[in-house]
């Protein structure tokens, strides 16, 4: 895939998650709420002693990388791009797996309202 073809692949994905955040209540009542989908979808791996956590607590600088719910670095295009591409040791997470609106839900949460 090129690098154009990456690019209109994120803003296609990006303009979907914005589709769904702007559509209100209905959708985002049926997402759930952020936190509760990322301790059910995201935990197994990003809480506690994880392998994520640990993996990211690896890396040179700031071993508090690990735990994303205390990360104040996070967007929610980044968390977003990042679960449905796969980043690093993460798999990508198919839509089959966690939906767009429940994807953007856990996004939002973990960026704690930034974009």
């Amino acid at each position: 895939m090129s690098s154009h073809d990456m690019k209109h692949l994120v803003a296609v994905l990006l303009l979907g998650m914005g589709a769904c955040l702007a559509a209100g209540p209905s959708i985002a009542a049926g997402a759930a709420d952020g936190r509760a989908l990322y301790k059910e979808r995201c935990g197994m791996c990003h809480q506690g002693i994880g392998m994520a956590v640990t993996l990211l607590s690896r890396r040179p600088g700031d071993t508090s990388k690990g735990l994303l719910e205390d990360r104040k670095d996070l967007s929610a295009e980044f968390v977003f791009t990042a679960a449905r591409t796969g980043i690093g040791n993460m798999p990508r997470i198919a839509r089959g797996e966690v939906s767009d609106p429940e994807l953007a839900a856990i996004a939002n949460y973990l960026a704690q309202g930034r974009p």
